[in-house]
């Protein structure tokens, strides 16, 4: 009769470790994808601001030189990520392609311009920095005109500090969500042992003795649960680097450190905090409410 229920409650105590460590790890796997997108939310906005192009039509009677030199500047320019010549062969055949007719066999001559494609840096898609770039280039004689979608450049600007401001502010709520999940699995834990608790303090034992072993068994079972969360990001992020490897997610690797250190470290001072308040509330009852 003894054996069996010190089985039953070695069967217990086992599934309430178990709760602790799957309730932990779950809570920090979400916490550490909420992290990696807070960290990565710049990356991904620059990833599409670089996909916008400044298009530079050049008049007819431009020189080769001038085109040249034209397009050696913007590659050496601080603003540009990359440059793209497009003659007016290739613009009318890519036209011709998406129209499913030869234009030209219609009007008997090519009416479109040599141009150049030029991708911005992210931080200089803005609305103010490119007008001042578009008026520099435009003042060349041999350049027509430079185009690029301005409606579609404040509305990503626009939408950009919207899911900035979104995202930071559900991290934090998450954040504070997490701390009380982690928190009520821990309570729970010491709850089923709160007759022990008090046995032991009946005995004698200080409350810094009972707290010890509670605490440090539970910054164990944090530390199991915190591993277990980071090993389920790390498998993420390596789907994720291998689907989007123009997003270079496991470039800044320091960043990730600060990221993987921050979870595991939440885990481990979330099980910590928890324990020291949930044994001293039961250290401060008196024996007869400990069944209430």
């Amino acid at each position: 009769m003894s054996s069996s229920f010190e089985k039953y409650q070695k069967r217990r105590l086992i599934s309430s470790y178990f709760s602790v460590v799957i309730s932990v790890s779950l809570v920090l796997f979400l916490l550490g994808l909420l992290g990696l997108l807070v960290l990565n939310t710049k990356k991904v906005a620059d990833h599409f601001k670089e996909k916008i192009a400044l298009t530079i039509y050049l008049k007819d009677n431009a020189k080769e030189v001038e085109i040249k030199q034209l397009e050696k500047t913007l590659a050496l320019a601080a603003y540009t990520k990359s440059t793209v010549f497009i003659s007016k062969d290739e613009a009318a055949e890519a036209h011709s392609k998406d129209i499913g007719e030869n234009f030209m066999d219609f009007l008997g001559y090519n009416p479109l311009q040599n141009s150049i494609d030029v991708y911005l840096k992210a931080d200089f898609v803005d609305p103010a920095k490119i007008e001042e770039i578009s008026t520099s280039i435009t003042r060349k004689d041999f350049v027509d005109e430079v185009i690029y979608d301005k409606p579609l450049i404040s509305l990503l600007n626009d939408n950009i500090k919207k899911i900035s401001f979104w995202v930071l502010l559900i991290s934090g709520i998450f954040t504070f969500i997490a701390v009380l999940l982690i928190n009520s699995s821990i309570r729970l834990s010491v709850y089923s042992k709160r007759f022990i608790i008090k046995t032991m303090q009946m005995v004698g034992a200080t409350k810094k003795f009972i707290r010890r072993p509670f605490i440090w068994k539970s910054v164990r079972l944090g530390m199991i649960g915190a591993l277990l969360a980071l090993f389920g990001v790390g498998i993420v992020l390596y789907y994720l680097n291998k689907t989007f490897p123009e997003l270079a997610l496991l470039e800044d690797k320091f960043l990730l450190m600060i990221l993987f250190l921050g979870v595991f470290g939440i885990g481990v001072l979330i099980t910590w905090i928890s324990t020291f308040f949930a044994t001293q509330r039961f250290l401060n009852l008196r024996t007869d409410e400990l069944y209430y």
